[in-house]
């Protein structure tokens, strides 16, 4: 081979590593042209425990899949209340949720059983139950109905709050106007107690408490602390009458797209979320009290729970008389 010959094959050979660099690099801008975008929505602000999870959602499912997926948190309600981003799961407009279970059991029936008063002693029975075969069982109902239970995350025990009265007991709830999800269990529990319950989206809420529509809510300390409900209510009474998960739940046409290994990612994307969320929800439970009071709320912290619980009984007969007693017996006789 002459030298002239060496030359020409050199130059040959740098071209084809040329392009060979180049279609790499299409390939590689390809890759992120062509990464999947993850809508995820919840109803609270962009620093609430809710947005702490969606974090931890997005770092895990970008991480595991190399990119291949993109996660988008929508916060604060802009995609729409609780019920209508459940619907969005239904029909793909929407990917992932997190959401309370309020508005679930409209969808889910079986879920209602969570929103039974003072059905959980504390939070390490709660946690108990739902990361249990039962928990399991509630997740794997939801997907006849296009929603796929991804994780049990976190809210907390609701509280009232209202602008009206101090709450020590069921006779100064009577007459109250509370806002309430769009949960029959918790309004039957509410009109027990002599109140005047008032189902809303909760983007409504702080509005609809601010212009005296409502006089009164309930919910964790968690999402009072987010929503900086102090602006609007005078009172909190630690009634804790009902444990509120929250729950990461997928989209269903989604869901049917996946291969078992992307199905993994966001198994696992959804259990960092919630882990992040519960220790975050600890964190608030701590520390939100202060933050209450320091915004000038009163806050009754030694409620006597028994003539709530008492007064609410009905509620747990109208439920087993619709949805049987199977479910609610496993949870009340638990042994984790």
């Amino acid at each position: 081979m002459t030298s002239g010959d060496k030359s020409n094959l050199l130059e040959e050979m740098m071209k084809l590593k040329n392009l060979s660099v180049a279609a790499c690099g299409l390939l590689f801008v390809g890759g992120v042209v062509d990464a999947r975008e993850i809508q995820l929505g919840h109803t609270l602000s962009a620093d609430s425990h809710y947005s702490v999870g969606s974090d931890a959602f997005k770092a895990t499912l970008e991480e595991l899949s190399g990119g291949e997926f993109t996660v988008r948190e929508h916060p604060a309600g802009s995609l729409g209340g609780e019920r209508a981003m459940i619907e969005g799961l239904q029909i793909g407009t929407v990917d992932v949720v997190i959401t309370s279970t309020g508005p679930l059991g409209n969808f889910v029936p079986e879920t209602y059983v969570l929103d039974l008063p003072f059905l959980f002693d504390d939070y390490d029975h709660a946690r108990a139950v739902l990361d249990s075969e039962i928990g399991d069982d509630l997740l794997a109902d939801m997907e006849q109905h296009d929603i796929i239970g991804l994780a049990w995350s976190e809210n907390g025990f609701r509280h009232m709050t209202n602008s009206r009265n101090e709450v020590h007991g069921p006779d100064d709830v009577a007459g109250i106007k509370i806002r309430t999800m769009e949960n029959q269990v918790h309004m039957n529990a509410f009109r027990e107690l002599g109140a005047s319950p008032t189902p809303m989206a909760f983007p409504e809420l702080f509005t609809a408490l601010q212009q005296g529509t409502v006089d009164a809510q309930e919910n964790p300390v968690t999402v009072i602390v987010a929503t900086k409900f102090w602006e609007v209510q005078d009172h909190i009474s630690l009634t804790g009458h009902v444990y509120s998960p929250a729950a990461v739940l997928g989209s269903g046409p989604l869901w049917d797209t996946l291969s078992e290994e992307e199905r993994g990612w966001f198994n696992e994307a959804a259990r960092a979320s919630a882990e992040a969320t519960r220790n975050e929800v600890l964190r608030l439970e701590t520390e939100g009290l202060d933050l209450l009071r320091e915004n000038g709320m009163t806050v009754i912290e030694e409620v006597d729970t028994t003539p709530f619980q008492n007064a609410i009984e009905p509620v747990y007969e109208a439920f087993i008389e619709r949805h049987g007693a199977e479910m609610l017996e496993r949870i009340q006789n638990f042994e984790g």
